[in-house]
Parts: structure tokens; sequence; C-alpha cells
């Protein structure tokens, strides 16, 4: 009787549990996807788009770049959307703006139409610790400056196209584009003591960029895998002759100092190491090898007979190879595990 009594109420209870828990995890649900955007439904929806032309002057050293490009909004409501902010823009006072028309259009389904074509010089925080085999996503983030997210929502317009067909930096590979709205909070009351952390609708445009493979393997580790080579020929050279197994490594190690202020030169002064820092550092320490190695051999030339100068050279010759394959391992495991 007493397990008869117990177990209604155990059952009772539990299907309260799972039905408090399905209304938790759907107010959390409905919640969330309030806060995306374009789900206010009290918030003129913006329809926005892009259309680049250009992208040029792109200075790495100066965290900027100059973009053409086409803009326009379609929407419904009494709120003109124009009025923008480039949220990431630099030297404003040299920006172009030419309108489609001086006022809005009006299409046939009822929505207004404008849009205008934008010129001018934009910020971006380049990450270089992948350099050469960095990636970067430009952005272009425009906002309104009068109306919050509450009154007004830019939302990404539907279209397969966001370049034109032809469109290319040089230097770089362009890997795609994609549009994106968000939420941008200030949280700051502007020195307003009853002002409220503001929340703006954020439009933003992303192109993918990247540097091409190319650069890595011929401009940049050729010239170094010769250097290398180069070096590892003193430990080829007979025991005897001294002062050519030396000349070789010291060679190269001054080669690598070049190449590494040749492509230096071209990146801002950071405070961290690059990819190709990490790949010089491993080539100074095995050139280092190689010149302590002639060095150990050519005190020992005293001691040794010309009978044990060939045993000398076989060892030196397996040592260059265990060198060179310890070489390009590490290169590999920077490469893939950067």
């Amino acid at each position: 009787m007493r397990r008869a009594a117990t177990y209604p109420v155990f059952f009772v209870s539990s299907n309260w549990s799972r039905t408090f828990l399905l209304l938790f995890f759907l107010h959390l649900v409905i919640s969330l996807r309030a806060k995306e955007p374009g789900n206010n439904p009290h918030a003129q929806k913006v329809y926005t788009g892009i259309y680049l032309m250009n992208v040029y002057d792109l200075n790495i050293n100066a965290y900027s770049y100059y973009a053409d490009f086409y803009l326009w909004f379609r929407w419904k409501g009494d709120i003109n959307p124009e009025n923008i902010e480039f949220v990431n823009a630099v030297e404003k006072w040299g920006f172009t703006k030419e309108l489609f028309y001086e006022e809005p259009k009006e299409l046939e389904d009822g929505y207004l139409y404008n849009g205008m074509r934008i010129e001018g010089r934009f910020y971006h925080s380049f990450q270089l610790a992948d350099f050469p085999l960095d990636k970067h996503t430009l952005e272009i983030r425009i906002e309104n400056v009068d109306y919050p997210v509450d009154s007004l929502v830019y939302l990404p317009d539907t279209g397969q196209y966001l370049m034109r067909e032809d469109f290319l930096i040089p230097g770089w590979s362009i890997a795609g584009a994609k549009m994106s709205s968000h939420h941008n909070a200030y949280r700051t009351d502007f020195g307003e003591p009853n002002r409220s952390a503001t929340v703006f609708s954020n439009f933003t445009f992303l192109l993918d960029i990247n540097r091409p493979r190319s650069y890595f393997t011929l401009k940049l580790m050729l010239p170094l895998l010769v250097v290398i080579l180069a070096s590892l020929g003193g430990l080829f050279v007979f025991p005897p002759y001294i002062d050519a197994r030396i000349s070789l490594p010291i060679g190269g190690l001054l080669s690598c100092v070049f190449l590494q202020q040749s492509y230096g030169s071209a990146l801002p002064d950071v405070g961290y190491m690059v990819l190709m820092d990490k790949i010089y550092l491993v080539s100074y320490v095995l050139v280092a090898a190689i010149m302590l190695r002639v060095i150990l051999v050519s005190n020992r030339l005293t001691q040794l007979g010309e009978s044990d100068y060939k045993q000398v050279y076989v060892k030196d010759r397996r040592l260059a190879g265990l060198f060179f394959f310890l070489f390009l391992l590490i290169v590999f495991l920077l490469v893939i595990l950067r």
C-alpha cells in the first residue's frame, strides 16, 4: 500500500519538473532570439547591401586601407536610415559620398530605396603572428547616429554578388566576402549621469584575404634554404681545409641576417615574434651548430692522423644530413602548429 500511495506522488512531481524545465528553456530561447538583430517587432527593419569596387593602398604599417564601394538601403517606415556613421573610419575629412537620389525612391513593392557610393580610408588591426601565412578579415562597419537598436535595425540584403567580378588586391588572395548584423553596446553614459548604456544596430561587411602560398615558399623560404644548404656545405669540405669550412657557415649567418632585415622592414614594429622570425631563429641555431662542429674538429686536427680525416669527413656528412632533416621538421611543425 505504501508503494502504491507514493508512486503517484513521485509521478506527478516528475511531470511538474519536466514542465518547469521545458518552460525555462523555452523562455531562454525566446530571450536569446529577441536579442538577435531583426527580432525586435517594434524596430524598423532596413535591408542593407554593399557592392565592393576597389580596395587599395592596404598599408599594414599604418593599420589601414582605402575602400571604394556602393551602399544601399531598402526600408518601410518613417525613419530615414541614411544618416550613418562608419565606425572604423579614419581620415573622415577625406571621405567622398555620392547619393543615388536626392530623395528616397519608392519601389513597386512599397519599400523606400536609396544608396550611395562611398570612398574612404578604414582601420584594421592587422595581427601578424602568422606572417607570411597570415589571414585577415577587412571590415566596413556602419551604425545609425540617431536611432538605437529598439528603433532601427540594419539587416543584410539578399544578394549573391558582393564585389565586382575582376576584383583583386595585388599581393593578396581573396578568400570570400559576407555581410552580417549585430548589436553594438556603448557601455558609457558619455558624461550624462542619468544616461544608460546605448545599443545600436551594427551592419558589417567582411572581406577575407590571405597571402599567396607562393610568397612564403618561393620568395622567403627558397632563399633561406639555399643559404642553409650553403652553410651545411662547410661540413662537406675535407677537415684539413679549415678556412673553407668555417667561411661557408659565417657567410650563411650574414646572409640570414640580411634576408631577415629585408622582410622585417615591410612589417610594423610589433612586440611579438612572427612565424618567419621563429623560422630564422631556428636557422641561426643551425648555423651556430655547424660553426661549433667545425671549430671542435679543427681543434682536434693536431691529434688526428691522415687516416682519421676520412672518418671525420664521413661523420660530418651524416651530421649535415641530420641537421637539414631537423631543420625541415621544425619548420614544418612551426607551420602546422601556428
